[in-house]
C-alpha cells in the first residue's frame, strides 16, 4: 500500500467522522448526502489506485499474465 492511498484513506475516515457529527447536530439532509455522495466519490477513487496498483504488481510478478488474469477476474467480480 502506498502513502498515497494510505493518506486518501485516512482523510475518508475524517469524512466519516464528520458526516456523523453532521447528523448528530442535526444539519440538513442536503448537507448530510452531499458529504455522502463526496466520500463515495473518493472511496472509488482509491479502489482504482488499488486495481491499478495490483493490477501493476501482477503483470510484473514470475507468473505474469495468468495470476494478472485470475487477479482481475476476481477484482471485476468485487467491484
Amino acid at each position: 500500500m502506498t502513502d498515497a492511498v494510505l493518506g486518501k484513506l485516512r482523510r475518508i475516515e475524517g469524512q466519516a467522522r464528520g458526516i456523523t457529527q453532521m447528523y448528530q447536530e442535526g444539519r440538513s439532509c442536503l448537507e448530510i448526502v452531499q458529504q455522502i455522495a463526496a466520500t463515495r466519490s473518493a472511496l472509488s477513487g482509491v479502489a482504482k489506485d488499488l486495481l491499478t496498483d495490483e493490477s501493476v504488481r501482477c503483470a510484473n510478478s514470475k507468473s505474469g499474465k495468468e495470476k494478472l488474469e485470475k487477479t482481475l477476474k476476481r477484482l471485476f467480480e468485487i467491484a
